[in-house]
């Protein structure tokens, strides 16, 4: 009897212990921590928004304002998507002129400092701009500023060395974080002959497919040698990649015109904004595609945007 009693009692006691575990260990700080940073998670992934700046031009290649959230479609791996967020309003940016001051440009400065300065004549007031300047070397001309000031450092850039030219984009994509506008671009004006970067094409591709920028890039077509293939098919592939263009004008008139079409579309382009699919968030890149419709029979009209994104836990594209 004595030793089912001292059973029952040490039973008993080890329940008590069990439980006063359990119940302390429901409420313990880093318990409660860590499952409160769980469901913040859930909640930002659940709710992860996309964003894109989608250009859209007619058959002549100017662009189209006036049309409504009804006139696009939004796929991201082929699968719709519902858009949640739509303005098209002429704002401000934030740009980066990548010019390229290498030996190759040396007869050719004359003609890119006057692009330069049309195309800040025709931007936004209120853009703030930087100037990287590169040869085999990236310098940082001109920090952000207006567009004076940037005309000024042009006047005093002389062209000589080798071509970094995938270095300066890259580095470009870095500075422009720091801009004060939420629309960032950068304009590559460049023969894109690059022959001194220590980054990779690869590289510089990739990068860019981590950020939510707009490039467009200004190759006259009296600036490209014996490889043209090669040094357009890279600038283009910068452009097409971000939603952006890619220009090469073959005349004065011809670059005086495509300066203005890249100012007149950073002023006219949609943002739309969408919740991006459930799945794994762990930089897996997600594919995007834009159609529009258009709102009059019979007529052409073409969209760009971004190719995608690589999906982060809990932060908006």
């Amino acid at each position: 009897m004595k030793k089912n009693l001292f059973s029952i009692i040490v039973r008993a006691l080890l329940s008590g212990i069990w439980l006063l575990t359990s119940v302390t260990g429901q409420t313990r700080p880093q318990d409660v921590v860590r499952r409160t940073a769980t469901q913040e998670l859930s909640v930002k992934v659940t709710t992860e928004i996309v964003n894109l700046l989608v250009t859209v031009t007619d058959r002549r290649n100017v662009a189209v304002a006036g049309l409504e959230p009804q006139h696009f479609q939004v796929y991201e791996d082929n699968v719709q998507r519902r858009i949640e967020y739509f303005q098209c309003v002429d704002e401000p940016l934030s740009i980066g002129i990548i010019y390229d001051l290498s030996g190759s440009m040396k007869k050719k400065l004359a003609g890119s400092r006057e692009a330069v300065n049309a195309f800040m004549q025709a931007s936004h007031p209120d853009d703030d701009f930087f100037l990287l300047g590169f040869n085999q070397r990236c310098n940082l001309l001109a920090d952000f500023a207006d567009a004076d000031a940037i005309t000024a450092r042009l006047r005093t850039s002389q062209a000589e060395g080798s071509t970094a030219l995938y270095d300066a984009v890259y580095l470009g994509i870095e500075k422009l974080r720091v801009g004060r506008h939420a629309k960032r671009a950068l304009l590559i004006v460049s023969d894109g002959a690059d022959n001194a970067s220590r980054f990779s094409r690869g590289e510089l591709y990739q990068r860019l497919r981590e950020e939510n920028i707009l490039v467009y890039c200004l190759g006259y077509k009296m600036w490209l040698g014996e490889d043209c293939d090669w040094e357009r098919n890279t600038l283009e592939d910068l452009a097409r990649m971000t939603g952006g263009g890619a220009f090469f004008p073959d005349s004065a008139a011809e670059l005086e015109q495509a300066v203005s079409t890249i100012a007149l579309e950073l002023r006219q382009q949609y943002s739309l904004a969408y919740t991006a699919r459930a799945g794994d968030h762990d930089k897996q890149w997600r594919h995007i595609k834009v159609r529009v419709i258009p709102p009059t029979r019979g007529l052409k009209l073409r969209v760009r945007a971004r190719e995608g994104y690589y999906a982060t836990i809990g932060t908006n594209q």
